[in-house]
């Protein structure tokens, strides 16, 4: 499920982003000498709640980039990177990210108003998972009830499956598999995500 996760982050989310001129987070990337040269003292300070944080380096120094450099997703780019391989590593791999999300977030407040329309994918980003627990709690609060949550059982499984559907037509066939990481989302991230942001100052890897 991890690459096809991958896939859809660069290929989609990043793509979509591109398009309106606000790619937040640039990993694997090349990057202009003289822009990181005016940045790097801001850079390597990195602070959070007055302590010294030293991941989610990509997301910041996009962001940092933001303010005054454009940045690109170029499609046809290829790289490598280290993925995780069982889930243990991939739970926190996701922690670390979800801090830094949440984190960059706060930091990035100041620079909003010159990040054009950086803030509006800021909000989904925060705002998604916010409305995905809302969806859960409903829905197991009817279950309680005695009620059956079809309408939120149907919203999800539709949206998955457009999706799904969609990557599948644009990539691999094997795709259709990917409704299976509903319930990665649903049982292990989102509470994780929960968790991130109750631990914020926490920097362990």
């Amino acid at each position: 499920l991890i690459d096809m996760e991958y896939w859809l982050a660069c290929n989609e989310e990043r793509a979509a982003q591109a398009h309106f001129g606000a790619v937040c987070c640039c990993g694997p990337c090349v990057y202009r000498r003289s822009a990181l040269v005016s940045l790097l003292d801001q850079y390597e300070t990195q602070l959070f709640r007055g302590k010294r944080s030293d991941f989610g380096e990509d997301r910041h120094l996009t962001i940092l980039l933001k303010a005054g450099f454009q940045t690109e997703y170029v499609p046809d780019a290829i790289v490598a990177t280290v993925v995780p391989d069982k889930l243990e590593p991939y739970l926190r791999q996701q922690l670390r990210w979800a801090r830094s999300t949440f984190r960059d977030t706060f930091l990035a407040l100041p620079l909003l108003p010159g990040l054009d329309r950086y803030p509006l994918d800021v909000v989904g980003q925060n705002v998604g998972p916010l409305l995905l627990a809302m969806s859960v709690v409903t829905g197991l609060g009817q279950l309680l009830t005695a009620t059956v949550p079809w309408w939120t059982v149907l919203m999800i499984a539709s949206m998955t499956m457009i999706r799904c559907s969609v990557v599948a037509v644009r990539a691999r066939q094997r795709f259709l598999g990917f409704s299976l990481h509903t319930l990665v989302n649903l049982f292990l991230l989102l509470p994780l995500k929960a968790y991130a942001l109750c631990t914020l100052s926490n920097s362990d890897w």
